[in-house]
């Protein structure tokens, strides 16, 4: 008898879920037409990111990080209820940070309605080397001292030199890693223990970096006119 031979089934193609993408708003429709390409176009024209899609088209290679699980207890009439807490950060090492948080009942979903508040919230930050004892020009560091704050938890960033590494928790490290910094020393006060306000208080802290100073602000910070 004959060995049946058995027929090989062709590989699926792979489906960008981008190309299925019907924008929503005005920013998504002008991003997947070409017209918009950057983040800094986004900022600078205040456009409010309102799709995740938009996010994905711009960056296809973002990263992400969970830097927070928790579990919320709800009491309702059939009884207690649980749900998943989950704080997400996104980045992709070069100047771009983002961070949400999402609930669900089970973690996958929770996980990815955190991603999504993530990219939606996502902002631009500068890199530099502002530590007098490094003075060398790559962007392992941030450019000056900034102060962020979230719930109880406040955080001073440093620049700091080559080789000094991420001197802060490992909360704080996460957060600086998927921003693409390698060196910055940290002052962290008030209750550091509620993880999802610590990451919140660094990306606020960075996000400072990006915002223009007033002009007495920039004098007493030893510019000049």
């Amino acid at each position: 008898m004959m060995s049946k031979q058995r027929r090989r089934r062709a590989p699926r193609a792979e489906i960008n879920p981008l190309d299925e993408w019907i924008p929503k708003t005005k920013l998504g429709r002008l991003v997947k037409d070409g017209h918009i390409n950057s983040i800094e176009e986004i900022l600078s024209n205040n456009y409010r990111i309102r799709e995740p899609e938009i996010v994905d088209a711009l960056f296809p290679e973002l990263r992400q990080e969970v830097v927070d699980v928790s579990m919320v207890q709800r009491q309702s009439d059939s009884g207690q209820q649980k749900s998943f807490r989950i704080t997400v950060v996104v980045g992709n090492g070069e100047g771009v940070l983002g961070i949400g948080v999402g609930k669900a009942p089970e973690f996958v979903p929770a996980v990815r309605a955190a991603e999504s508040r993530a990219k939606l919230n996502i902002t631009m930050f500068r890199r530099g080397c502002g530590s007098w004892e490094c003075r060398c020009h790559d962007p392992h560091s941030i450019p000056f001292e900034v102060k962020g704050e979230a719930g109880s938890v406040s955080v001073t960033l440093r620049p700091a030199p080559k080789g000094t590494g991420l001197v802060t928790a490992d909360v704080g490290k996460i957060v600086l890693r998927i921003a693409g910094l390698n060196d910055v020393w940290s002052i962290t006060k008030g209750r550091s223990r509620t993880s999802s306000n610590f990451a919140k208080a660094f990306v606020k802290a960075l996000t400072q970096t990006y915002r223009m100073l007033p002009p007495q602000e920039w004098i007493s910070s030893g510019g000049t006119e």
